[in-house]
């Protein structure tokens, strides 16, 4: 209810097909800015992170963010 993205267009926050690597850096440092004073933000983040949210700009991260903020999966010994 209090996320400052609530009423915002989701373009901002997810990719475009085709898009390139310059409009993709732009388009999430922009959605960066929104996250920034979220007052939500942390909840956003630890959400995107639980559930393995792939794509978009989610509390202030990347997908490229999130994989170096997920912990690593634990194999499993076979014996």
């Amino acid at each position: 209810m209090h996320a400052r993205c609530r009423s915002m267009d989701t373009e901002l926050f997810f990719p475009c097909e085709g898009e390139g690597q310059g409009a993709r850096i732009r388009r999430e440092r922009a959605a960066k800015h929104v996250c920034e004073p979220c007052p939500v933000r942390t909840e956003c983040r630890n959400h995107a992170l639980i559930t393995g949210e792939q794509f978009g700009v989610w509390g202030g991260t990347t997908e490229k963010d999130r994989r170096y903020l997920r912990p690593p999966r634990l194999g499993r010994y076979r014996s």
